[in-house]
């Protein structure tokens, strides 16, 4: 079979069993009470309330949280009953680095493991556990178990697949040899910390991320990198179904279980394709929307004022009086040209 209808017979089919899967996974939800909650309360990590997060979330209570459990269990059942199918079947499948089996491995470890992180950061918020003190871990201990799972994950490139390079278009590629574990970590941690950011306006999140991982499904499929391509094209399909109940008005969020997981997951995808700064490119948008957090804390701690209206940037976006739906469309535009741009980068 060609391998192109063999990745969107894949896609396709993880589009259906997502797209019947989804609406009692919805109900579920409801029932298990993982829905938004109340907004004015809401803090930054100073203790100061946030009126502007507050204004515009505030339609959003109520509303379930959590769909990218679902999209992280679609895909990862589909991913490890396929594989050993097509292997039986004769199908060939070749990876870049040889071992496919460690590539796996790796894929399945970033996508579950942060999954995990990020589904107990949202059943504490859902149930009021921060509240109680049950169970609880503060914001800088939530990141060092992020930066502890990426250093794992960061050794598993280095040692299992030997990833150890960096590859700038028009300049050439540089050996790092160790240094790269913490500079693969960082790619990692930054990312799973950017999408969970961006994830704040209907479609935003799961419409920029779709698109970006068409352009590195391009990339996979043009090394000729089986195992990567099927597990890209499963996971497009079952975002794909989950996007359709995610758009303005959203009948379900992604929550912290699913940004968290699909940001690291993009970012290894990214390293194991050896394109870091074509994944900068591809994912710019949740560059900025992390670069304008970042750089509203520092500002509030150093200079004592804010650097924008709201933080991130699509907050202040909407003070300024655009429409969500606005926001979210030019975003999925301005997306498309970028993730052109980094692919083509990656190209050449």
């Amino acid at each position: 079979m060609n391998s192109i209808a063999l990745f969107l017979g894949l896609l396709i089919f993880s589009f259906i069993i997502s797209s019947l899967a989804i609406v009692p996974f919805i109900n579920l939800l409801y029932k298990m009470r993982f829905r938004r909650a109340k907004q004015e309360n809401t803090r930054d990590m100073f203790g100061k309330t946030t009126p502007i997060f507050n204004e515009f979330h505030k339609k959003k209570e109520g509303t379930p949280t959590g769909g990218g459990l679902l999209v992280i269990g679609v895909v990862a059942l589909i991913f490890a009953v396929v594989l050993p199918i097509l292997n039986m079947v004769g199908v060939e499948l070749t990876s870049v680095y040889g071992d496919y089996q460690s590539e796996v491995n790796i894929l399945f470890f970033t996508f579950l493991s942060f999954a995990v992180l990020g589904l107990y950061d949202d059943i504490k918020k859902f149930f009021g556990f921060h509240k109680s003190g049950f169970f609880g871990l503060k914001a800088h201990f939530k990141l060092m178990i992020q930066v502890f799972l990426a250093i794992v994950i960061a050794v598993m490139l280095y040692q299992n697949l030997g990833i150890s390079f960096l590859h700038i278009p028009f300049i050439g590629t540089f050996e790092l040899g160790w240094v790269y574990i913490p500079f693969a970590a960082f790619v990692i941690v930054a990312f799973a910390n950017a999408v969970n950011i961006t994830d704040g306006l209907d479609g935003l999140a799961s419409g920029t991320l779709m698109i970006s991982l068409f352009g590195l499904w391009l990339l996979s499929a043009s090394i000729l990198d089986v195992p990567l391509s099927v597990f890209l094209a499963l996971w497009i399909g079952s975002l794909i179904a989950f996007l359709y109940f995610n758009v303005f008005p959203a009948r379900m969020m992604m929550g912290d279980v699913g940004a968290l997981a699909f940001g690291a997951t993009l970012a290894v995808v990214g390293l194991l394709l050896g394109k870091v700064v074509a994944l900068v490119v591809i994912g710019f948008i949740f560059v900025i929307e992390a670069g304008s957090s970042l750089l509203q804390i520092f500002s509030k701690k150093f200079r004592g004022k804010k650097f924008i209206p709201a933080a991130p940037l699509h907050l202040s976006l909407q003070k300024h009086g655009w429409e969500e739906p606005k926001i979210v469309q030019r975003a999925w535009l301005v997306q498309i040209m970028l993730t052109l741009f980094g692919v083509w980068l990656a190209l050449i």
